[in-house]
This record gives structure tokens, sequence and C-alpha cells, in this order.
């Protein structure tokens, strides 16, 4: 079955720099859209980046600049390198997966996705 396994979260200072992980098993990693999203307390949750089967990315403005998707497909993770962190950044943040979803104009509503990670806590500070 599909699995998603999330890491590398924590609790920073702003300005400083987090890198996340999501360890994928269980499908073809290659054959499916990734995403990171993230959910602040009281919050929808949302997405953050994107990348399709054929390694597009996208991400949404609000971390455009600070954020960088990339994956090691050869051991099927993804990871986000989170640097400038702002206090607005705290949120649990989720890996997900799915068939298409990345290709949608609103890859970044969670209704989309069919698979998710537990998820990992990131505190900003002030």
């Amino acid at each position: 079955q599909v699995q998603l396994v999330e890491s590398g979260g924590g609790s920073v200072q702003a300005g400083g720099s987090l890198r996340l992980s999501c360890a994928a098993s269980g499908y073809s990693y290659n054959r499916y859209c990734m995403g990171w999203f993230r959910q602040a307390p009281g919050k929808e949750r949302e997405g953050v980046a994107t990348i399709d089967r054929d390694g597009r990315i996208r991400y949404a403005d609000s971390v455009q600049g600070r954020f960088t998707l990339s994956q090691d497909s050869a051991k099927n993770t993804m990871y986000l390198q989170m640097n400038n962190l702002k206090p607005e950044d705290t949120a649990m943040y989720y890996c997900a997966t799915d068939r298409d979803a990345c290709y949608s104009g609103s890859w970044r509503r969670k209704e989309y996705w069919r698979y998710w990670g537990q998820g990992t806590q990131v505190t900003v500070s002030s």
C-alpha cells in the first residue's frame, strides 16, 4: 500500500532554514504527482509546492524564492528546502501523492490529492 513518511521538521528562529524529507513506498513513484502541503492551526490545509511526472515544479506565491522542492527518484524521496523562514510558515507540513492532482489549476486544494503522510511540525519563532 502507499506509504508516505515525512521527517525533518523542528523549531527554528525567523530567518533560519529546515529541510523536510518525504519517503515514499508502495507505488510507482515516478508515475505520480508529488506535493507538499501545510496546515496552520485554525486554517485550511494548502498546497506549498508540487512536482509533476515530468519534473516540472510549481510553488505557492507565499513561498516562491524561499522554498525549493527537489527529489531523488532513485530513493523515492522528495525534499523541501525551506530558507528564510518566517513565523507565518509555522504549520504541520504534509507530503501527498496522486496520479493527476498536480496538473490541475487547483492543485493547492487538498481535495484533489488521494494519499497523505502523517505530517511533520515546523515552528518558526520571531
